[in-house]
């Protein structure tokens, strides 16, 4: 349902119609002169051949000085949508299982049951400002359990994992034989502070990229911290799938990398006005919800709503949301993504009242 709300507000678009994007955790910032400026240059010095399967040699020592890891435990990737992707492909079998606390991001769990591994999920709930029950998740774990993954800040809560359950999480997997994947590509930009995998074990996996935290989401550049073994074995993937990502594009990020804390607080300063203005209008409403601890979402609740029907049916008013259900089992929750401009944040929030039941 995620896809088909996007595909059918291209479709209006195309069409004439104006449509406010709520959908989409596409932030409508540029991304900044300097990175275009390097990512040009670079091409401009004939860095438009075939690179490195693993990605550019002073990319991958930046990023293994920033998480202080050597530079044979980072590979770079087409995007952490791929990262992710080839991690449960390289590491899933069949008849095994992963465990994702939910609501989720959904290629978590299209990837893997397209692999064949059943997917487990810890449901939280809004009532409990969506924390993790560490001793239900716990529970979830058995001996065929390959993979816990966290997403912490979260798609679509917006919620960190706090410290102690991080750890606690941690601990218990790795005791069972899992392998925690922590994807962090909104650590960067939290409101608060967001513990990484790396400050509690670096024998799990990290996923990042540069889509939210520079504003470079058509980029498709995304980065893993991992072991040396598993590393060795994404770039042979790399090389009989992608290739590579281009180099001029990994050096456009290696410049970003140099502005990472100003981008960082210069999205983070932005979309926390648009957090505010957003839960002030909320707050004004019968729906429910969590204030967002990072960037992009609010995942509000309307008790008895039909959130796909919803969707669909608001449209017709220009507005684009994510229904609930393509999180998870949250059919009265609806995802909306604060990445249009403030004025259509107020006039969307507005419709979306309006079109309420």
């Amino acid at each position: 349902m995620l896809y088909e709300i996007s595909e059918k507000a291209i479709q209006m678009e195309n069409q004439g119609k104006r449509i406010i994007k709520f959908n989409l955790g596409d932030p409508n910032l540029p991304t900044a002169p300097e990175i275009i400026e390097a990512a040009y240059e670079a091409m401009k010095q004939g860095k438009t051949r075939y690179s490195s399967a693993a990605g550019e040699e002073k990319l991958r020592e930046e990023l293994g000085k920033i998480h202080n890891v050597s530079v044979d435990n980072v590979v770079i990737t087409n995007g952490s949508k791929w990262a992710i992707f080839s991690l449960m492909f390289l590491l899933l079998k069949k008849g095994e299982n992963v465990v994702v606390p939910s609501p989720h991001w959904t290629s978590y769990e299209l990837v893997a049951r397209r692999l064949g591994a059943e997917i487990r999920f810890l449901k939280r709930d809004l009532d409990s400002d969506w924390r993790i029950d560490v001793s239900k998740l716990e529970n979830l774990i058995d001996k065929d359990t390959r993979l816990v993954i966290l997403n912490s800040p979260n798609n679509p809560t917006s919620k960190v994992i706090d410290e102690k359950s991080f750890g606690e999480i941690v601990q218990i997997a790795n005791e069972r034989g899992a392998i925690v994947l922590s994807d962090e590509i909104y650590c960067d930009i939290s409101f608060v502070k967001a513990k990484s995998i790396l400050d509690f074990s670096t024998e799990n996996i990290l996923v990042n990229g540069f889509s939210k935290n520079f504003a470079m989401t058509g980029w498709r550049i995304g980065y893993v911290v991992v072991e040396e073994e598993l590393a060795e074995k994404m770039i042979k993937l790399n090389q009989i799938t992608t290739t590579c990502v281009p180099a001029f594009i990994q050096y456009g990020a290696l410049k970003g990398l140099e502005l990472r804390e100003r981008i960082a607080a210069e999205i983070r300063e932005r979309f926390r006005l648009r957090a505010n203005l957003a839960c002030n209008i909320l707050s004004k409403t019968k729906m429910k919800f969590s204030r967002p601890d990072a960037p992009f979402y609010l995942f509000p609740k309307v008790d008895g709503l039909d959130s796909e029907r919803f969707a669909l049916n608001l449209l017709d008013s220009g507005v684009a949301i994510a229904p609930g259900t393509a999180f998870g089992d949250y059919r009265e929750h609806f995802r909306i993504a604060l990445s249009v401009p403030e004025k259509d944040i107020e006039e969307g929030l507005g419709k979306i009242y309006e079109a309420l039941p």
